[in-house]
């Protein structure tokens, strides 16, 4: 009888918040909408597809497009399908089965999830109770454990805090490890260290389109690296693994950078909306909810009723994520948006029901 192997028998598929509301702050996507014009520009420019034919296998165009607008060198860029597969490349070409990844915990759960495909070790490096790091630490903790891969998201995804970018060099030349960091939110910080990439033979910096570019429906993804992970990761990838129709909005939207810049500044002023709406909950509540700073889309929130409000808002209409232990992670949205879930955060922890909630 076919049994299934033991790396895969305890996985679990990715349970997403189905249903239907009529707010949806649960998911770090872009609120903002595309244009009509460019979304003309897409129809038009994917009415040319030749559709019998396979994509180019290395996506040259959107990379070289992807590579002017952040500033770097076109041959040191890999695209993926999201930063998902670019994470299952990266650990297929740089690890054997056995070997240690290290993560910065709480952070984005893929990396230890594809840890566990290829069967390789997973050590978790505790961070401070306010998610902070101390570097020499991880440093030394990556050494001990023989860290083959310190993969991190930063800013941090869920905690929405971000390590300097100092520390950040600091570790990437102090270790022996592939430093895999991942930038998603990083348009909403100013700490990249993307500019620098070349300066190390041990660092990939990934970046996405889904969620400062408002791109999440493509599945868009990008590695920069040196030229030799560079070459590892091409060798490793599906050949067509990034379609036609993904390659071609791809360069639609990275030929107007002016939209992109404009969607960044507008949802950095979302998430400074969401943050101003909800403290004076905190100023009034310090003991039932706290907002970590952010520097990403979203907003960290410690409250020790975290499963009641989650449940109060979602009898609301509004969707957002619950998160191990006492946590929630808010998305900003819309002005009204933002003002719903304040207000009825507010009316929870003021004992009130749904019907009096006005905004």
């Amino acid at each position: 009888m076919f049994s299934l192997n033991r790396k895969v028998k305890d996985l679990v598929p990715y349970d997403p918040i189905e249903g239907t509301y009529r707010i949806r702050l649960d998911a770090n996507e872009s609120y903002i909408t595309l244009p009509l014009e460019i979304k003309e520009e897409i129809a038009q420019t994917v009415k040319d597809i030749h559709f019998n034919r396979y994509p180019d296998p290395y996506a040259a165009n959107v990379c070289a497009l992807f590579a002017k607008y952040y500033g770097v060198p076109a041959e040191n860029v890999t695209a993926g399908d999201g930063s998902d597969e670019l994470i299952s490349i990266i650990m297929n070409a740089f690890l054997q089965k056995g070997d240690t990844v290290m993560t910065l915990e709480k952070d984005f759960s893929m990396y230890s999830f594809y840890t566990s495909v290829v069967e390789c070790r997973h050590v978790p490096y505790t961070k401070n109770d306010d998610y902070s790091v101390d570097i020499d630490d991880v440093t030394a903790t990556a050494k001990k454990e023989n860290a083959r891969i310190i993969i991190f998201s930063n800013p941090c995804n869920p905690t929405s805090r971000v390590i300097s970018r100092s520390d950040v060099e600091k570790l990437v030349s102090s270790v022996d490890s592939l430093v895999v960091l991942d930038e998603a939110y990083m348009d909403f910080s100013n700490q990249s260290l993307l500019s620098e990439f070349n300066r190390y033979d041990n660092l990939i910096i990934l970046k996405t389109c889904s969620k400062a570019i408002g791109m999440a429906a493509i599945r868009l993804g990008f590695a920069v690296a040196n030229s030799v992970l560079t070459k590892a990761m091409k060798a490793v990838k599906s050949p067509y693994n990034v379609n036609s129709v993904t390659q071609a909005i791809g360069e639609v939207i990275f030929s107007h950078p002016e939209y992109i810049d404009s969607s960044v500044k507008r949802l950095i002023e979302a998430r400074d909306d969401l943050t101003e709406r909800l403290t004076p909950v905190c100023r009034e509540y310090p003991d039932r909810f706290k907002i970590i700073p952010s520097e990403t889309n979203f907003i960290y929130v410690e409250t020790p009723e975290a499963e009641k409000i989650f449940t109060y808002l979602k009898e609301a209409g509004i969707i957002i994520r619950k998160m191990s232990g006492d946590r929630l992670r808010i998305t900003a949205g819309r002005n009204y948006e933002n003002d719903a879930v304040a207000s009825e955060i507010n009316a929870y922890l003021k004992g009130e029901s749904h019907e009096n909630v006005v905004y």
